[in-house]
């Protein structure tokens, strides 16, 4: 019995010392394979340029809420942006308000709360950054030109520029001050035309509705807004639209209150996902 005893002891060691060497070469398989993952990951997500990886260098690490401050012809696609940047970060949230892009650089001027702003001129950006509110350059992410808005039809038949300047033709522009409206004089200057506009509207969107409701005849928006009314207008192509271009520049806001996010939607504006937005909308590229 004690022979038959020390055989089989004799034969259990070499299994068991075998189960050992296998169980430890399974760990530091796992080790090596989770390690060698982990690096993967992040190399790959900072090789694809992501907005989640350049603003935070994790998905996960986006959370919370960014303001953005937009000019008023940026309605439209940034909305559809927004929802696509939320949708791509779980745990985000972009809440925007629009309007002329010089009542938005004074109130951050003065101090409002927000983490980016997108205007539709470089002219008005330089309010922010002379300011020292703005983080960093700002980029320029689209460019956009000036269409004559009549409605449908085009009852006046108004095919030019020359076209706005009878006194029996009610005109809106934007006001100067507001990018639309610097456009609308260089366009009018390059064309040599005098326009007597009926009123001044402090938003492009403003200037638009005057001719959805047929309070005036024409009036001179950028050419993305004629296309967002889906029909309700038409628009004039005009050869001196091609002189008085808007180029639209975006900012990270130096107080913004949520810098890890603000950086991550700017980025995904730049990306070629929010060119495809920006194009299919009639935006040029900067």
């Amino acid at each position: 019995m004690a022979v038959r005893n020390a055989r089989l002891r004799t034969l259990r060691r070499p299994y068991a010392a075998g189960a050992v060497a296998a169980a430890a070469l399974l760990a530091l398989t796992a080790c090596g394979s989770g390690s060698g993952s982990g690096s993967g990951s992040g190399g790959n997500a900072a090789a694809s340029g992501s907005p989640a990886a350049s603003a935070s260098g994790s998905a996960d690490a986006l959370k919370g809420t960014v303001t953005v401050l937009a000019a008023a012809s940026l309605t439209g696609t940034f909305t559809e942006l927004g929802k696509e940047f939320e949708a791509a970060h779980p745990g985000t949230k972009v809440t925007f308000s629009f309007g002329g892009s010089d009542t938005l650089a004074q109130s951050i001027v003065q101090g409002a709360p927000a983490d980016v702003f997108a205007a539709a001129s470089q002219t008005t950006m330089a309010t922010v950054t002379k300011a020292g509110d703005a983080a960093g350059t700002p980029a320029l992410f689209a460019r956009n030109e000036l269409e004559i808005a009549v409605a449908p039809g085009n009852p006046k038949q108004i095919t030019s520029l020359q076209a706005l300047s009878p006194s029996s033709v009610k005109v809106a522009l934007c006001a100067a001050t507001v990018p639309c409206g610097a456009s609308a004089v260089k366009a009018l200057k390059a064309a040599g035309v005098k326009v007597t506009p009926v009123t001044y509207e402090q938003d492009v969107k403003s200037a638009l509705t005057k001719v959805e409701l047929r309070e005036v005849d024409a009036a001179l928006v950028y050419r993305t807004d004629v296309r967002a009314a889906q029909g309700k207008v038409t628009g004039v192509d005009f050869p001196a639209a091609a002189q008085a271009v808007t180029s639209y520049p975006i900012a990270v806001l130096k107080n913004a209150p949520n810098s890890a996010v603000a950086q991550a939607f700017v980025a995904f504006v730049r990306s070629a996902q929010g060119e495809s937005v920006l194009t299919a909308a009639g935006f040029q590229q900067p």
